[in-house]
């Protein structure tokens, strides 16, 4: 065989190699939802404080009315998360709801609650947002404090607005 390259041939190739080259080592392109907008970097101490002691629960079994390790309800969950790092927040879902600063889906930080319209006319479930269209709650009896997504077609229907504490 004969490798010999013209320079048309070599600027033709060099033209041609990052347009070959462009799909590669690409991941495909998802579409985002809402959910995932704000960048990371946009947390702030104490949102990722509130998450962290969030997620050391994780596992620990629904109790309704309860806010403490032993056992957790939804508001009870984040009533002492937001307690463990040094802000005072109201005990149920619609006090939370109330005191909590409205924030867009679209503006969504790790530590914002989120809430829920799951069995009544007002909002009954509240969870702590986690990043990445995540969040952490503790769901019902029988259940324990755990990751869900916000992509869930069972919570997207659901889900009536977002707050902030400071």
């Amino acid at each position: 065989m004969n490798w010999t390259i013209t320079r048309a041939g070599t600027c033709a190739t060099l033209l041609l190699l990052p347009a070959l080259l462009t799909g590669c080592g690409q991941a495909p392109v998802r579409p985002q939802t809402t959910y995932r907008t704000t960048p990371p970097q946009a947390s702030t101490r104490l949102g990722s404080e509130v998450v962290a002691i969030a997620r050391s629960q994780l596992g620990t079994p629904y109790d309704y009315g309860g806010d403490d390790p032993r056992g957790f309800d939804c508001s009870g969950l984040v009533y002492y998360a937001y307690h463990r790092a040094g802000v005072n927040v109201p005990r149920t879902t619609s006090e939370q709801r109330q005191d909590a600063i409205p924030v867009s889906l679209a503006r969504l930080r790790p530590g914002d609650v989120v809430f829920f319209r799951v069995s009544r006319r007002k909002p009954s479930h509240v969870g702590i947002y986690a990043g990445h269209g995540r969040f952490i709650h503790s769901p019902s009896t029988g259940k324990v404090v755990s990751y869900a997504s916000l992509d869930n077609p069972y919570w997207r229907k659901r889900i009536v607005g977002a707050g902030r504490f400071r």
